[in-house]
């Protein structure tokens, strides 16, 4: 009777700790899903502001993709017009430029897809809109794109910027893309 005793209680013991793991795992499971939406929230919000920054310098202002932008030297940058640039200087040089073209229209980020680490996500998209050309007629922009982020300080930066080559921008501005 006392071994029947000891197993019933023993099996009763087991019985609790596996109930208290699986609960235990469950609320794990369920602070990464709430981290894990959290953390795709803040590169939505990022990416947002991504473009409303590349709209920002269309009118000629730099500022917000300033703000934006990692100012690291390992960064790296493949637009529209092509090439391949790399480090905030050359970056920064370049997206000053444009925003002194000030080219005006607008663009979005449609047909999103969203992945978010803990310090690393991205985003790939259709940018899509207009911009002006040189002549004042506009010019439409469709092409695929990919933001990648990284949390830097508690705030994600944009590390890398890849379009497909604009054969639009290439002949409303008359350049050669490399």
């Amino acid at each position: 009777m006392k071994n029947l005793l000891y197993l019933s209680l023993s099996i009763l013991v087991i019985a609790t700790i596996i109930s208290v793991n699986s609960c235990d795992n469950k609320i794990q499971s369920m602070k990464n899903l709430k981290t894990k939406n959290m953390r795709t929230e803040e590169i939505i919000e990022a990416n947002d502001k991504l473009y409303a920054g590349l709209n920002e310098m269309f009118m000629g202002n730099f500022e917000p993709l300033n703000k934006l932008w990692s100012h690291s030297d390992s960064i790296t940058f493949m637009g529209p017009f092509g090439g391949y640039l790399k480090g905030w200087d050359e970056i920064g040089k370049n997206f000053k430029e444009v925003s002194e073209m000030k080219l005006g229209g607008k663009i979005v980020c449609a047909n999103m897809n969203v992945f978010a680490g803990n310090d690393v996500g991205y985003v790939t998209c259709v940018e899509q809109g207009t911009n002006v050309g040189p002549d004042g007629k506009l010019v439409n922009v469709n092409h695929r794109a990919t933001n990648i982020f990284h949390l830097e300080d508690g705030i994600w930066r944009l590390v890398h910027h890849h379009t497909d080559i604009s054969l639009q921008h290439e002949q409303a501005f008359d350049m050669e893309i490399k």
